[in-house]
């Protein structure tokens, strides 16, 4: 992988990557990766985002993994793409320790009809934590309270502002949004978003399928600022910050 923007240095080793893609450490920093194709579709032909990934933007995504606290992802793209709790096997358990963090991520997952794998709302080396709101349904949300820490944050939407203060309560301070589109909108829309990491891999799909954000406008549109531009075998991997 090499980069372009800023453009030394050009040939970028592991140690190089960890560092351009590395946390504040002294604040909460909320960061979202996504790949898309050239014309902006999140989801490839079986209508998962994993059929649009490559070797590169693997290797990013277990690194974005590796340095984060908490993975904050929607119920409905845990479903669709298959989620389970992050083992150790999927992340670089030597940065992870360096960096003082747990072995592995916790997951957070966003749901307000309470829908979330026993399996995955069971946890396994971090905790699956559960974000919902006062209206989702009793009984479904005190069966998540026996196995799974529930954060509530809103009465029939999430607050994304209150529900990040709850995951620092938790001790999680870098957190990765990983979606989907909707969740993503959302989380722009509340104005928490820091940092988009988003892979461009050189398709173009066409049909209807969904983009970076689903759901309403964004009003005011959010400017970002690139960070940096890298490249591996035409895929660009970009990071923008919203300040």
């Amino acid at each position: 992988m090499q980069s372009l923007f800023p453009a030394s240095p050009s040939m970028l080793s592991d140690d190089d990557l960890a560092e351009l893609y590395a946390y504040p450490v002294d604040r909460r920093w909320v960061r979202a990766n996504f790949v898309t194709t050239l014309d902006g579709a999140a989801q490839g032909s079986d209508g998962k985002a994993g059929s649009l990934s490559s070797a590169a933007d693997q290797q990013v995504f277990a690194l974005l993994r590796s340095l984060c606290d908490v993975v904050l992802v929607g119920a409905n793209t845990t479903r669709v793409e298959g989620y389970q709790p992050v083992a150790a096997s999927e992340v670089d358990t030597d940065l992870r320790s360096r960096l003082g963090l747990a072995i592995v991520p916790a997951l957070a997952v966003v749901s307000r009809s309470l829908d979330v794998d026993p399996g995955l709302l069971a946890g396994g080396s971090a905790p699956t934590i559960v974000v919902t709101t006062e209206s989702a349904p009793g009984d479904l949300r005190a069966h998540a309270e026996e196995t799974a820490p529930v954060i509530v944050a809103g009465e029939h939407d999430v607050d994304f502002g209150l529900a990040l203060d709850s995951l620092i309560g938790h001790g999680y301070q870098r957190i990765l949004c990983e979606g989907g589109p909707s969740l993503m909108r959302d989380l722009v829309a509340s104005g928490q978003l820091d940092e988009l990491c988003l892979t461009l891999t050189p398709r173009v799909l066409g049909g209807d399928r969904l983009h970076l954000t689903h759901g309403n406008p964004i009003e005011p549109a959010v400017p970002l600022r690139l960070r940096h531009l890298l490249e591996s075998d035409g895929e660009l991997f970009c990071r923008y910050t919203t300040t």
